[in-house]
């Protein structure tokens, strides 16, 4: 397996994360594991010879990460793999057939049960209910960022990166910035318009982030609201409506059983999550056994004579 430095005239790592959305270090740490295996621990994801990766280094890779993690887990660091194998081609420190056997290495299939869940409606009402409950700029604040999590199906870092001028109201939009800096934009009910337009006479119409921070004076301060802060909020929400535990993307995909099981097609539901494929808008599907009898219940048999 490649172990010597690199040339340091070209960085694909830093050209691949450079390509990443903000709020994807955790892939320089998938990075930083695939290194530390591939060199036997003698170099990082910068000081690695990634040009020199071959096939059967990726296999052996695919082997040794099963041993430490989930399926989910190994094909998240196997697709940055291909990522920074694909720039270090196009900076010409490989040929095109090397990439691509290289890059050939097989996701892992998985029978395992889903992760995460997607909330019930009651529970939804209820994180809804303790919102309203609290008449400062928090319960509005909160009431909105589960309208966009939950109504809109965003994405933590997507709600975090809104600026004010996204939101629409005299067209109910919300103009999202997605994975890979793709553009797209979702909708809001008559009722999500009025959470939002609610929390806005709180924040008031400054240029900036969407979703600010409050002080404990109740001051509203314009400033990027960070992820960890978020699920903060989320997680006492969570425990003042008394709901079992769950992450901000279980609202996400909430949102999009929602949708599947109101009978929107999968095409339509894939363009509203931002998804490149629908075949990952299929793995939200949370809607059970009671989806699958009310499809059965569909058909209709000839009557059996008596």
């Amino acid at each position: 397996m490649p172990t010597t430095t690199r040339h340091r005239e070209a960085s694909p790592v830093e050209i691949y994360m450079s390509s990443l959305s903000e709020g994807s270090q955790g892939m320089r740490q998938c990075l930083e594991v695939i290194a530390e295996i591939l060199s036997d621990g003698r170099h990082d994801a910068e000081t690695f010879l990634w040009h020199e990766v071959t096939y059967r280094d990726t296999a052996a890779l695919r082997r040794a990460l099963l041993e430490r993690y989930k399926p989910a887990s190994v094909n998240k660091m196997l697709s940055n793999l291909r990522g920074v194998l694909k720039q270090t081609w196009r900076l010409g420190l490989i040929d095109a057939d090397a990439y691509h056997r290289a890059a050939a290495v097989e996701n892992v299939r998985s029978s395992n049960l889903l992760s995460g869940r997607a909330l019930e409606g009651d529970e939804i009402a209820r994180l809804f209910g303790v919102c309203a409950t609290d008449p400062t700029a928090k319960g509005a604040r909160d009431a909105a960022i589960f309208t966009v999590l939950y109504g809109c199906g965003l994405r933590r870092g997507e709600l975090c990166r809104l600026d004010v001028q996204d939101f629409d109201a005299a067209d109910a939009s919300i103009v999202v910035q997605g994975k890979g800096r793709k553009q797209r934009t979702v909708y809001l009910t008559e009722d999500g318009c009025r959470y939002l337009k609610a929390w806005l006479r709180h924040r008031g119409d400054a240029f900036g982030p969407l979703f600010c921070p409050i002080r404990q004076t109740g001051e509203v301060v314009i400033s990027a609201m960070r992820g960890e802060s978020l699920a903060y909020i989320l997680r006492r929400r969570q425990e003042e409506a008394g709901t079992d535990t769950f992450s901000p993307h279980d609202l996400r995909r909430a949102n999009l059983t929602s949708l599947l099981d109101a009978g929107v097609d999968v095409f339509t539901v894939q363009k509203l999550a931002g998804h490149a494929d629908p075949v990952t808008t299929f793995r939200y599907d949370r809607r059970g056994e009671q989806a699958k009898r009310r499809a059965v219940e569909r058909l209709e048999l000839p009557r059996l004579a008596a």
